[in-house]
């Protein structure tokens, strides 16, 4: 079974590592983790837009890092694993999360961008709401409530009881986990569902102590506070939930879709308690100053790159006018690093057809210089038809175009409409990538770049049931192997 699982695996990443090469540009992303074994084991995926104008993602490696996950140690193995995979110069970006050792190995000690994971931006300006003395409170009273239930059957027992009287579905409370984003708003949603079949329980005495009762019944005014507070946070969970996905273009959609959260959901309202008001103005302060979704010098960032080449977002209506004439400028920069070379491709037909009016004339030219040569104009004259003759008249120059330059294929871009949102920019890239031959490199590079590192995160689900305390002497390379099967199978 080793044997047949190793010649898979071999056979899967050359498969891989084929069509890696045929792609021009790749991101990355990597994530670390520890297992049951107590060993440290690091995650890198990819993902790339094929000739198709696809999307792709695949699992490169999970290797064991026993070393000291230090910035420089970090930096050799993503360079040593992007090289192995041949895509050592292809790689526009690597995700990440906002810890401070992979950071600065990617900002210091490689040569792509670096862009941190906007899942956990936002969770930790989330977090930084949560600080607040008030809002603490009130979450881990409910916390505490939930885990009242978790921990007694009988008072379990009795809330599915008075569930099925009160006629509500009959759901189990959800407990807070720190490390499990968004589930501040799974457990008030659960409760604000379920309130009346608890407070049901806690006053019976049969099941509920009364000095219980006391110690986990939640105030009236933290009931409506975890109500106000509901509608930002499931804003908060969709912006979350909407950047996470694989299959499709997502680094353009962090700034759009922070600038609604900033301009729609996160704005105090009329009416709003203070709790609820103080927990919005935290959270946009620490928003603006992780994402600085203002400052010029953010125009050089992924993101915003990936918004431009957008043909959604193209416009950045979202940003302000001396930030996009910033964006504009980067893009101008990068379609001059290009080259000559990067210009749009021409159709079969039209070549074709340009090849076949060249031959044509050479060929009449070749004619009459030879009836020339054998006797004399007076007597012998070449014959032309109506195309020959045309072109003879007017010459090739005439209906050549001329040759469309950066600064001209960048004008016509932005000239162009903006797509409705919910379409699919790579559909539109597919469309229009001859037209816009050297953008549609770029478009290539930067809308590949996935918005979170959570790609990464989602192999430690997948590596939690390979390597488990029934498996746990597992070679770290078979680690490795059967991840990558299992995730790019």
């Amino acid at each position: 079974m080793t044997t047949r699982i190793e010649k898979l695996y071999k056979d899967k990443a050359e498969d891989l590592r084929r069509s890696l090469s045929t792609v021009s540009k790749v991101s990355i992303t990597t994530d670390g983790w520890t297992a049951l074994t107590t060993e440290s084991y690091v995650t890198i995926t990819c993902h790339y837009i094929d000739s198709e104008w696809e999307m792709k993602s695949a699992v490169l490696q999970t290797r064991a890092t026993p070393e000291r996950h230090t910035a420089e140690n970090l930096a050799e193995g993503l360079r040593s694993a992007t090289e192995s995979w041949g895509i050592l110069e292809k790689v526009t970006a690597c995700v990440h999360d906002n810890a401070s050792n992979v950071t600065l190995a990617n900002n210091e000690y490689l040569d792509w961008d670096s862009s941190p994971c906007y899942a956990h931006t936002l969770q930790l300006a989330i977090n930084d709401g949560f600080k607040l003395k008030a809002i603490y409170h009130i979450v881990a009273g409910a916390s505490r409530l939930v885990s009242h239930f978790h921990h007694s059957t009988v008072a379990t027992q009795a809330l599915c009881q008075k569930q099925v009287d009160q006629t509500l579905p009959v759901h189990r409370l959800i407990q807070y986990c720190r490390t499990r984003w968004n589930s501040i708003y799974d457990m008030f949603d659960r409760l604000l569902e379920q309130r009346w079949p608890v407070a049901a329980v806690l006053s019976d005495r049969s099941v509920t102590t009364l000095s219980d009762a006391r110690t986990l019944d939640l105030a009236d005014d933290s009931w409506i506070v975890m109500e106000e507070m509901l509608p930002v946070l499931r804003s908060l969970k969709c912006a979350t939930t909407a950047l996470c996905g694989e299959s499709g273009v997502s680094s353009s959609m962090i700034y759009p879709v922070a600038a609604t959260l900033l301009t729609k959901h996160l704005p105090v309202a009329p009416g709003e308690s203070k709790k609820v008001a103080e927990y919005k103005q935290t959270v946009s302060v620490s928003l603006k100053r992780r994402l600085k979704p203002d400052k010029v010098e953010s125009a050089k960032n992924v993101p915003f790159i990936a918004s431009f080449l957008d043909p959604r977002h193209k416009h950045l209506k979202f940003a302000n006018d001396a930030l996009r004439d910033a964006v504009k400028a980067r893009v101008k920069e990068l379609l001059s690093a290009l080259g000559a070379d990067a210009r749009p491709e021409i159709t079969e037909d039209s070549s074709s057809e340009s090849e076949s009016a060249r031959g044509s004339s050479a060929g009449e030219s070749e004619s009459a210089r030879g009836s020339a040569a054998r006797g004399s104009a007076a007597t012998k004259r070449p014959r032309y038809d109506n195309k020959s003759a045309m072109l003879t008249l007017f010459g090739e120059e005439y209906h050549a175009e001329e040759p469309v330059t950066p600064e001209m294929e960048l004008s016509h871009y932005c000239d162009e409409k903006c797509i409705a949102p919910h379409l699919d920019p790579l559909d539109w890239w597919r469309v229009n990538e001859t037209k816009y031959g050297r953008l549609a490199q770029l478009a290539r590079s930067y809308l590949c770049v996935p918005a979170t590192s959570v790609p990464s995160e989602r192999v430690f689900s997948a590596a939690g049931l390979i390597l488990n305390r029934l498996r746990s002497r597992l070679h770290p390379d078979h680690v490795d192997q059967l991840i990558f099967l299992n995730k790019n199978n």
